[in-house]
């Protein structure tokens, strides 16, 4: 039985596309039983996204915001085909969850397989990524084998993206192609639900854990899945945050 713990996706107001405050998101986690929530608007490449000054200063809120942990994250725009991101490095090292996430707004049209391949490569060589943001998506298909097994040995998070279906639908066939390669190659997942409202992220991530259901995905490799494995995560990605919320988790 899967049981998700804590959404490591979600967006707020400050994404202008997006409809809550951290505060709303905060509260509406903590009342769906969640123990944990991660708060990632889009990096500064996206055309509605906010000013840098947004991240610096995200730092300065509270571990624990109504009554739940949030880490205080990004979903990072990749920007071309060598890895490259959208916020520098100095400030990635110091937020507590970085998602990067291939957007059409900053690289547009299609990748070929190798090229898509490489790309993904490249992110899993960059120590301040922790997570690979829906990455299913039919514009960018790449050698999920072959990636999960790298994905795997730099211990970055595969996201199962529970928008995709209705954004990125032509994609959503990928979905499993792309789990059944993180369980072979035993590569944590992430089910998060890429919630732009309060009413988003109630609808939940079912769906996803029926896909785990039909593949007899390993419990044990979902992130998401229990406190203690969100935290023992945090920790192997040397987030001081794990430290500090300990306890409320």
């Amino acid at each position: 039985m899967y049981r998700i713990i804590a959404d490591l996706h979600t967006h707020t107001l400050v994404s202008n596309h997006a409809f809550n405050t951290i505060t709303e998101m905060a509260r509406t986690a903590r009342e769906m039983g969640y123990r944990a929530l991660a708060v990632t608007d889009h990096g500064p490449a996206m055309p509605d996204s906010p000013h840098i000054w947004y991240f610096h200063n995200l730092r300065r809120l509270p571990d624990v915001l109504e009554g739940i942990p949030v880490l205080k994250g990004a979903e990072v725009d990749v920007v071309d085909l060598e890895g490259g991101l959208d916020l520098p490095e100095e400030l990635l090292a110091k937020l507590d969850w970085v998602t990067a996430s291939i957007h059409t707004d900053c690289m547009p049209g299609t990748l070929t397989v190798e090229q898509a391949t490489h790309l993904w490569l490249k992110i899993a060589e960059n120590p301040l990524v922790d997570m690979i943001g829906h990455s299913e998506q039919a514009q960018h298909v790449y050698d999920y084998d072959a990636v999960a097994r790298v994905f795997a040995s730099k211990r970055k998070v595969v996201e199962l993206n529970g928008n995709s279906c209705v954004v990125r639908p032509e994609g959503a066939g990928n979905m499993k192609a792309l789990a059944l390669a993180c369980k072979k190659a035993g590569c944590p997942v992430a089910l998060n639900s890429d919630a732009h409202s309060i009413y988003q992220m109630r609808a939940g991530v079912e769906h996803l854990v029926r896909l785990l259901e039909e593949i007899d995905f390993p419990e044990e490799l979902v992130v998401n899945g229990s406190p203690q494995r969100l935290l023992e995560e945090l920790k192997l990605h040397n987030k001081p945050v794990a430290e500090r919320i300990g306890g409320a988790l």
